[in-house]
């Protein structure tokens, strides 16, 4: 299967190097081309063929500044459709991931869980089974540090390379090339990857080995859930005592607290409407995974159990597909049950 993938940046994309390409600008200046940019660094090849598993909220809009920074793509989902709105942007598709994997120097992979990503990797028709030698395995997924170096023992023994960097940042961050990539590997495999994340994000910050980046994940995704319930509640309790949500997020935005959570989440919590950004499943899911490596550690999180619990009680109640300010909508019925 051919290779797809557009060769220029046009003024019709919509795009600019401001807002898609915040690396690039920052070293070279808001007029810089990108790919002019790339070749003046010296950068191996910006006709790199590159593979991305997983088309989701995240992954079409990550793969798509690829695309319009100029990169052949070939993309793979198990349910095609989702991948076909790339194929509009220029991207070649694959039958099974093992098809992407074949002659892609860089493999992207950015699906929802460590089991996914076992699902793609495995078999006949996986990644391992088109893996080239040398090629880098970028997974960006949210999973467990031991699944992230248990991945990369796998890959290294086919003879690739294995990057650990998922991603802190929600859809709009993703749309605009605003993501912070949170990136575990050998500083040698992340030279050769960095072009791409200048791309993908405003900013990589390197924690060290494999298995570090997903540390990190974990660690920025408690702090999420703590703040997104610790609004919650504030806001409930203070309605409670007669005082106005919108007044409520007034003060707090005007307080040594205030967050950009609040901005990005505030006509949620005043509309009671919370289309997804973030899925609250989501979130659950990777609350679990940190609670689980705190008791592996030895390590007592108070505020940690308590709000994996709380947003795991919102995916058992039918909240798993709102955005994760829902938690919101669980803690306001808890509430109205204590009442009766």
């Amino acid at each position: 299967m051919a290779w797809g993938g557009r060769q220029h940046i046009d003024n019709e994309l919509g795009m600019t190097p401001a807002t898609d390409y915040g690396m690039l600008e920052k070293r070279n200046g808001p007029s810089a081309h990108p790919a002019d940019v790339m070749k003046q660094e010296g950068v191996k090849d910006q006709m790199a063929k590159i593979a991305w598993l997983g088309t989701g909220y995240m992954g079409v809009p990550m793969a798509r500044n690829l695309l319009k920074a100029g990169y052949s793509l070939k993309v793979y989902n198990r349910t095609m459709e989702k991948a076909q709105p790339l194929e509009a942007d220029g991207a070649a598709l694959a039958s099974s991931a093992r098809e992407a994997a074949q002659g892609a120097e860089v493999i992207f992979i950015m699906l929802t869980q460590g089991s996914a990503v076992e699902a793609v990797l495995s078999g006949e028709d996986g990644l391992l089974a088109g893996l080239e030698p040398e090629s880098i395995v970028v997974n960006m997924s949210t999973i467990a540090p031991e699944e992230a170096r248990a991945f990369a023992e796998r890959i290294e023994a086919a003879g690739g390379r294995y990057v650990d960097a998922p991603v802190s940042g929600s859809v709009a961050p993703a749309q605009n090339g605003q993501l912070v990539i949170l990136a575990g590997a050998s500083k040698e495999a992340l030279v050769s990857v960095q072009p791409f994340f200048d791309v993908l994000g405003k900013k990589t910050i390197h924690f060290g080995e494999v298995g570090a980046g997903s540390s990190a994940k974990l660690s920025i995704n408690l702090l999420l859930g703590v703040m997104a319930q610790g609004i919650s509640e504030a806001l409930l309790i203070g309605e409670q005592a007669g005082l106005q949500r919108e007044q409520l997020m007034e003060m707090i935005g005007e307080s040594a607290v205030s967050t950009p959570m609040l901005s990005a989440k505030k006509e949620m919590w005043l509309n009671e409407e919370f289309p997804a950004a973030f899925m609250v499943s989501l979130l659950a899911k990777d609350l679990g995974l940190l609670t689980a490596e705190a008791k592996r550690e030895g390590m007592e999180l108070p505020l940690a159990e308590a709000v994996e619990r709380t947003y795991a009680d919102a995916v058992r109640n039918g909240r798993g597909e709102l955005d994760m300010a829902a938690v919101w909508l669980e803690l306001k019925e808890r509430s109205s049950g204590s009442e009766k």
